[in-house]
Order: C-alpha cells, then sequence, then structure tokens
C-alpha cells in the first residue's frame, strides 16, 4: 500500500515509525507548521516531522488542508490510503473521498466514548477502568466514522496521562498496521458505530485543573493524573498557586475540614477530602519546576491545619 501519513506529535510518530518499518510505502508526510519554543522562539521541527526528515520522507506542512494546492499535491502523490493520527486540522472531504481505500483515522479510545481533543485525559478523570483504541473510516463528523478495528487496554491506578499515552500510542500503531494489512487483503467489515452512545472528550481548558475538594477523594485523584501535566491540577495554598503533579491514596477516616492539611510527612502532604483524604507526593510552585512535596512544605513553612484554597481564580 501506498500511504500518505498525516500526523504531528508523539503519539501520531510511534505510529510512523512502525508503518515505516513495514512492507508498505510512507511517500510522503503532513504534519502541522513548526511553532516557536523557549524563550529564544526557535522554530523546532515537531515529532512526526523530525522523525520523517531522518527518513528521507518527504514532508508538507500546509497552514490549511483546504489550500487547492494541497489536494494538487495529494493527487501527485497518489496514495493508496490516507492515515491520519493526531494531526490537528480537520480534513476537507474531496480529500476523505480521494484515496481507494479512504482515510483511516486512529483514535485514542473506545469510539463511540470519548470523541473529540482529550479522549485520554477524560478517561483518566472520570475515573474509567479501561480505554483503547480505535481505528476508524473518516467522515466529516468528529469521530463519527465506521468503526475498522478496536482494542482495550486496562487502566492502572498508577497510570496519568503520560503513562497511559505512551501505552496507547504503541497499541494504536500495532492497530494501524493490522488494518492497513487488513483492508489491502479485504479482510476488514466496517461497523457503524452507535451515536446514541457516543461521549465527548473536549480540549481542556487551564480552568479544568482547579481541585475541589469538596469531592470525594476518588475524584480528586482521578483529576490529577487525567491532567498531568497540562493543564495540571491546581489549588492555592498561601495564596499561592500550585499544581498538584502527583498523588496517592491514604483515604483515611479523620475529622478535618475538606482542603485542611492533616498531616506532613516525609512521604508527602496529607489533605482531607469530603469522603477521606489524598497523600500529595509532588508539586510545581508557580513559575518553578517540579519538586517533592515534602521539601515543598519546609521551604514554605507549611503546617497541619493549613487550608487549600479553591476558591480562588486568575
Amino acid at each position: 500500500m501506498k500511504i500518505v501519513f498525516m500526523g504531528t506529535p508523539y503519539f501520531a510518530r510511534t505510529t510512523l515509525e512502525l508503518l515505516s518499518q513495514s512492507r508498505h510505502e510512507v511517500a510522503a508526510v503532513f504534519s502541522q507548521p513548526d511553532k516557536p519554543k523557549g524563550r529564544g522562539k526557535v522554530l523546532l521541527p515537531l515529532p512526526v516531522k523530525s522523525f520523517a526528515l531522518s527518513q528521507n520522507i518527504p514532508v508538507y506542512q500546509p497552514p490549511s488542508l483546504k489550500d487547492e494546492d494541497v489536494f494538487k499535491t495529494i493527487e501527485s502523490l497518489n496514495p493508496d490510503i490516507i492515515i491520519v493520527v493526531a494531526y490537528g486540522q480537520l480534513l476537507p472531504l474531496i480529500i476523505i473521498n480521494y484515496p481507494r481505500f479512504s482515510c483511516v483515522n486512529l483514535h485514542a479510545s473506545l469510539l463511540p466514548k470519548y470523541r473529540g481533543a482529550a479522549p485520554i485525559n477524560w478517561a483518566l478523570i472520570r475515573g474509567e477502568k479501561e480505554t483503547g483504541v480505535t481505528t476508524m473510516l473518516m467522515e466529516e463528523g468528529l469521530d463519527t466514522g465506521d468503526i475498522l478495528l478496536q482494542e482495550k487496554i486496562s487502566i492502572s491506578p498508577d497510570d496519568n496521562v503520560m503513562t497511559l499515552h505512551d501505552k496507547l500510542a504503541i497499541l494504536g500503531a500495532e492497530k494501524i498496521l493490522k488494518t492497513v494489512d487488513g483492508l489491502e487483503k479485504g479482510l476488514i467489515t466496517p461497523v457503524k458505530q452507535d451515536h446514541a452512545k457516543a461521549m465527548y472528550a473536549p480540549k481542556l481548558k487551564k480552568e479544568d485543573g482547579l481541585i475541589n475538594w469538596e469531592c470525594s477523594s476518588n475524584d480528586v485523584f482521578n483529576l490529577i493524573r487525567g491532567t498531568y501535566k497540562w493543564p495540571g491540577a491546581y489549588s492555592f495554598l498561601k495564596d499561592n498557586r500550585l499544581k498538584v503533579l502527583k498523588a496517592k491514596m491514604p483515604v483515611n477516616v479523620h475529622e478535618g475540614k475538606p482542603a485542611s492539611i492533616l498531616d506532613i510527612r516525609q512521604n508527602g502532604i496529607e489533605v482531607a477530602t469530603k469522603d477521606g483524604s489524598i497523600l500529595i507526593t509532588s508539586v510545581q510552585p508557580e513559575g518553578k519546576s517540579e519538586m517533592d512535596a515534602y521539601q515543598f512544605s519546609l521551604g514554605h513553612k507549611i503546617k497541619t491545619g493549613d487550608y487549600f484554597n479553591s476558591g480562588i481564580t486568575f
């Protein structure tokens, strides 16, 4: 199969790496335009582009796929199939309908659950016990196309966005390769999604990370791991904004009010919730790097009985 690959971040790079090692031909890569990074605002190649260049695969970075020249480029490449993984732009119908085997998208959820931009985050935030990957035929709707292949994976209590991202990236790459092989051999029958069961996973906003200590320990814990490291679960302590990056679940019985600090010990800061407590182990003060929660408490003279404040906004 002659493939045009469209993707941008590390999640997509994993699939591109596997396809480039397969018997199929990756004829070209489309990726988002480079973005300035760091204080010097240096333009650095994004993960998919960087790998494509290392393999001498032609790279295109149009600001918009609606440009007429983009379609002419795809026509000249004449792909059998277009693979789309976390590309970052909607494809116009003229491109979706062009390849002989259509356009195939990889999505990091078990569709129709968690359609949208942040399926990994929301699966964790909502306390799901399992998630997975889906390959589907693309259409104009947002993640509404017919399902080709799916595979489930368990979500561990130790998972956060980064660990689950890496697991799903590997699983998704393998599933894309099986999808390409299966479509080529006529072994896959597309299945319509049950739209009545659709759930959405919209792009996260900064305010989505604000911790409500009146929630259950489970809810607070899931917010922390589902927003790691962006936007980051956060609260306010002594009027300073503090990201809570990592936590554990002691869920101790206590008489403290939610948001109160119950204990400070070497393995973390224990904070009361609606029905128990959580143990904060890693934090990030505003404008600083990640640090051990206990060391933070020593440097900022935090003591038992102090309160986090969820009511301050920025």
